[in-house]
């Protein structure tokens, strides 16, 4: 695969190759029914977005429905991640401060995984907001490319965190994308790794556990500096060298995932259409304040 290249849809006829329990008659009505939501962009939600819904829903017809009505409201109402999404200097910090890199492997249980740490261990350089906006694009391109995986792994390396880092997180974002996360993004995340735990890692714990269900907190591992736990995992050699694998080096990985954002500016210009228009929801119109709260506090969508 070429990282830093334009890149194409993951081919749905390889996708329902893939997933043989996944029909075009089921895609075809998720798509009926789209068309009677006059709120929602049905026609730039494409078929693979209905495939990815489908299976993150382990092909429940109307959980799909919940979550794809959740999932683009969210991407409208969040606009600290979801708007405006190029190559700016803000993502330039982000992507020269935190590693964002797809390992090239399945883990040992046939997953796809992200591995993610810093890279500049300057706390001031640490912008959490942009950091999650990076993350999503890069999320979201690969998954573009890669259709849908039988699970997800997320592997956040704690080296160089500090103290100062955990100051910098904005606890209402941090509401908001966890919520975003375990409700509608379109992705069965199975493990949730933190590697070299630092010192502060029950205050890591503490600040994430009242925005996680029983369910997140169930598949997060948590290993101490200097552990080969993680291999069991993963395989070592799917990480960058500097973690001692055999992959590419942290600053080539870096170099690759911006130019690949900088080379697909037409993918992330065509995902900014799909977004919904409130003023044509027939249930009444969806604010980030009825959501989450004035203070950010969770309130369910109410979607029929």
């Amino acid at each position: 695969m070429m990282m830093s290249g334009q890149i194409q849809a993951f081919p749905l006829e390889k996708e329902y190759g893939k997933n043989p329990d996944i029909s075009r008659e089921d895609i075809n009505k998720l798509r009926e029914w789209l068309k009677t939501q006059p709120h929602l962009p049905e026609e730039y939600i494409t078929d693979l977005d209905l495939i990815l819904i489908y299976f993150c829903c382990e092909k429940s017809a109307e959980v799909s429905k919940q979550v794809l009505d959740l999932h683009f409201t969210l991407r409208t109402l969040l606009t600290t991640w979801f708007k405006d999404r190029e190559v700016d200097k803000k993502i330039i910090n982000a992507l020269n401060t935190i590693l964002i890199a797809p390992l090239p492997a399945p883990t040992v249980n046939g997953y796809k995984a992200i591995y993610s740490r810093l890279i500049d261990g300057d706390p001031k350089r640490y912008i959490f907001g942009d950091i999650i906006r990076a993350f999503m694009m890069v999320f979201d391109l690969l998954q573009y490319e890669e259709g849908t995986w039988p699970g997800f792994v997320l592997l956040i390396d704690m080296d160089l965190a500090s103290m100062g880092h955990l100051a910098k997180i904005d606890i209402s974002l941090l509401k908001q994308v966890l919520f975003f996360h375990q409700e509608c993004m379109l992705v069965k995340l199975k493990e949730l790794h933190f590697l070299n735990a630092p010192y502060f890692m029950d205050k890591v714990m503490t600040m994430l556990k009242p925005f996680m269900k029983k369910s997140l907190m169930d598949i997060i591992k948590v290993h101490e500096r200097g552990s080969d736990s993680l291999y069991k995992y993963v395989q070592k050699n799917s990480f960058p060298k500097e973690s001692g694998g055999n992959y590419k080096d942290n600053i080539t990985l870096r170099d690759e995932i911006i130019r690949r954002l900088e080379n697909n500016k037409q993918y992330f210009t065509d995902e900014s259409r799909r977004r919904v228009n409130e003023s044509l929801r027939p249930s009444g119109k969806k604010t980030i304040e009825g959501l989450f709260g004035i203070e950010g506090s969770f309130k369910k969508l109410d979607i029929d």
